[in-house]
């Protein structure tokens, strides 16, 4: 039996008797021969309420001390858990993230692991000992201050964990039984996916599947660390996620992965940009600067009267008031007309390795949403997905058409959300 690393969200440990719940499961893996790295979240909307507290005190809080408060709800659930497995007569030692070794770079509320260096945690599974790690946290390489490492936190940590000691799979404990067709709050039919390759994944995540963070399963495909996303709240098999199916079990990459969205972007669109070389340029390096991710980038056909041609491109909600300043700060050296903002979109992307090989896909997709009466704002495609903006107000019947349209629907029970967040 190998070295197992285990991953309880804040639903999972939301309060005293999940914790006792979570512990029970991970002294039952230490009992069948595992050596067992557990990292946990914050307790339930600890992190959020913290936020909202944070806020009342300050609008603007540093960087410095927002992290160092937002670190303490880790710290609570990790010294809980602990308490929770020696109360079942089993050794239990709790770290924070840079007692564990996650040294990241020096980016508040966004850092990204630079290295793990886990000799504690090493001694501590040498001496017999359950190891308990706050998620989501570290340590700065250069001024070894507290940092957090953003949205998904704690199961980045959690993989980092494992490929740093070499663990046989890493583990990831929600409030949903694995990886399902699309979300199961929108669509009651989704059906469990056994197995995804970590491309697949990769793409889902982006495209707004919370289940597993994009970040989280790039580490893992880095450096080959087989994902099982199961459910704490059953003993059901969950989904892996890894390069080839585990054992000897064969199973058929799906021409279709899924269907995910995600209504957390706003579309920005800079109208009347003059059609001529370095334009485009000095728009997304304004952007840049003001370190702010874009997702789709869409220009329309220059007007021959004018010679002036419109750019839209989506990003993150809270993002939007920082792109706008920084593009208004740039607008005279830019030569555009004027900024458009729209935050009322969502995102719908259909997924799967196997859409390159199946002429017909495309055809389908954008049919079915014609039926539902989705109107497309922009679209964008790779080789395994395609995706469109909509009206927020359209995903959820999008979402519930396309899935039912490439025969994803469950003829068995409706999925289980067992938390209620999907996460």
């Amino acid at each position: 039996m190998g070295l197992v690393v285990q991953k309880y969200g804040g639903s999972s440990v939301a309060d005293a008797e999940g914790i006792k719940r979570v512990a029970k499961r991970i002294v039952e893996a230490k009992k069948n021969g595992h050596q067992v790295v557990v990292v946990v979240s914050a307790m339930g909307d600890t992190t959020d309420e913290l936020i909202e507290l944070a806020e009342q005190v300050s609008p603007m809080p540093a960087g410095r001390e927002f992290d160092m408060l937002l670190t303490a709800g880790e710290r609570i659930s990790m010294a809980l858990l602990a308490m929770a497995i020696k109360n079942l007569g089993h050794e239990a030692q709790s770290f924070t993230g840079s007692q564990a070794g996650v040294i990241t770079d020096s980016v508040h509320n966004k850092a990204r692991i630079i290295d793990v260096t886990p000799g504690r945690i090493r001694t501590a599974l040498d001496e017999g000992n359950i190891a308990i790690v706050a998620g989501f946290q570290g340590v700065s390489q250069d001024k070894k201050d507290i940092t957090t490492l953003g949205r998904g936190g704690s199961d980045t940590t959690a993989v980092a964990l494992a490929a740093a000691l070499d663990a046989e799979v890493c583990e990831i404990y929600t409030d949903v039984d694995g990886v399902f067709t699309a979300d199961p709050r929108v669509v009651k039919k989704a059906r469990k996916i056994d197995w995804i390759s970590f491309e697949d994944m990769l793409e889902l995540a982006s495209s707004g599947s919370k289940v597993l963070l994009h970040r989280c399963v790039e580490y893992a495909r880095r450096y080959n660390i087989p994902i099982h996303v199961r459910s704490s709240f059953s003993g059901l098999q969950g989904t892996w996620v890894s390069n080839e199916p585990r054992g000897d079990r064969k199973v058929e990459q799906a021409i279709i992965s899924g269907v995910a969205h995600d209504t957390s972007e706003a579309k920005i669109t800079v109208v009347g940009v003059p059609d001529k070389p370095g334009e485009a340029a000095a728009i997304f390096r304004t952007i840049a600067d003001a370190e702010i991710n874009l997702d789709m980038v869409v220009q329309n056909v220059s007007a021959a009267s004018t010679g002036l041609t419109d750019i839209s491109f989506t990003l993150p909600k809270t993002e939007g008031r920082k792109a706008i300043d920084a593009l208004e700060k740039q607008k005279a050296a830019i030569g555009f007309e004027s900024l458009r903002y729209d935050d009322q979109i969502g995102k719908i992307s259909l997924v799967g390795a196997g859409m390159k090989t199946n002429p017909g896909v495309t055809a389908s997709f954008f049919e079915a949403l014609s039926d539902a009466g989705v109107n497309i704002e922009l679209i964008s495609t790779s080789e395994i997905r395609i995706s469109v903006v909509t009206r927020a107000d359209d995903v959820n019947e999008a979402v519930r058409a396309v899935h039912t349209a490439f025969g994803l629907d469950s003829d068995s029970a409706e999925a289980v959300v067992y938390g209620g967040t999907g996460r």
